[in-house]
């Protein structure tokens, strides 16, 4: 890693069919896999990577179009798009039956890959994940039905209406660093461009196909969920767990929708038992 973020970036790339990837690996042991989602970054796991290092070996990677990784025009970064690529990166790292966890759209990212590109996995950890439908916030479904109007709006107009969503669904108690971390990716001209990429990729389309094939997931799978989520109603980790096969719901109380940034340690103990073959305790 790099100094960059509070000691947070990553120094590897992995070229692929579609960009370069930022991403880097921490410990040994059994293989994991830590997705991301909108509209952060890989940052948000970096409390909770240290604890899962200490017995995985841990790949981390930034979203294409978010972070370190490569961002430009033309770019396809649907969650169809990602899980693809999602599939190839395990393929380039040679990663056999590893696990992965997944945050909002990484949730799905994990789930689609797993499901429609048939990646392999030996369980898929869900955190307040973006699958059961309708999902969509009203200010997503704002910037889709108004996007020429954005393109042209002054970037730092822009940035206050971007932080004004993200303060919807944060903890007041999210320090500046993450703050900061968060939001700089999507500042200015070339950063309000990259943010409204991201959101013509946001499509219910591509988590509404996974539903009916929830119960073809044939290991297990843990779903975890801020009681106090703000953007993903709770009881959708309750349908999760209904239509997912050997699934276990834990819901974290006090907790909004960036459970790794609000309760890393938490998480961290609930995933290091998961991993492990084990379970918490309620």
């Amino acid at each position: 890693m790099r100094d960059e973020t509070d000691g947070w970036g990553f120094d590897q790339r992995q070229r692929t069919s579609v960009g370069k990837v930022a991403y880097d690996v921490f410990g040994e042991g059994p293989l994991v896999v830590l997705v991301h989602g909108t509209p952060t970054r890989s940052y948000l796991w970096r409390n909770v990577t240290p604890t899962l290092a200490e017995r995985n070996s841990v790949y981390v990677y930034d979203l294409l179009g978010f972070g370190e990784s490569e961002r430009k025009e033309g770019q396809d970064l649907s969650i169809a798009a990602q899980a693809r690529l999602l599939d190839e990166l395990v393929d380039a790292w040679g990663l056999e039956r590893a696990a992965v966890v997944g945050h909002d759209i990484g949730g799905s990212v994990a789930l689609r890959s797993h499901i429609v590109e048939r990646t392999v996995y030996s369980r898929i950890a869900l955190v307040d994940a973006v699958v059961v439908t309708p999902w969509m916030p009203e200010a997503n479904q704002h910037f889709e039905a108004h996007m020429d109007a954005y393109r042209t709006m002054p970037p730092h107009l822009f940035e206050a209406i971007v932080a004004a969503h993200f303060r919807e669904a944060m903890s007041p108690q999210m320090d500046g660093g993450a703050w900061e971390a968060y939001l700089s990716q999507w500042r200015g001209e070339e950063g309000k461009l990259a943010f409204l990429r991201k959101e013509e990729g946001l499509r219910e389309r591509d988590t509404a196909e996974l539903e009916p094939r929830l119960g073809e997931v044939d290991v297990p799978v843990l779903v975890v969920w801020g009681e106090q989520d703000a953007w993903l109603h709770p009881s959708q980790a309750d349908r999760l767990g209904e239509a997912i096969p050997n699934s276990r719901v834990k819901k974290i109380p006090g907790v909004g929708h960036f459970v790794p940034e609000d309760a890393p340690e938490e998480l961290a103990r609930e995933l290091s038992a998961f991993l492990a073959g084990g379970e918490e305790g309620p």
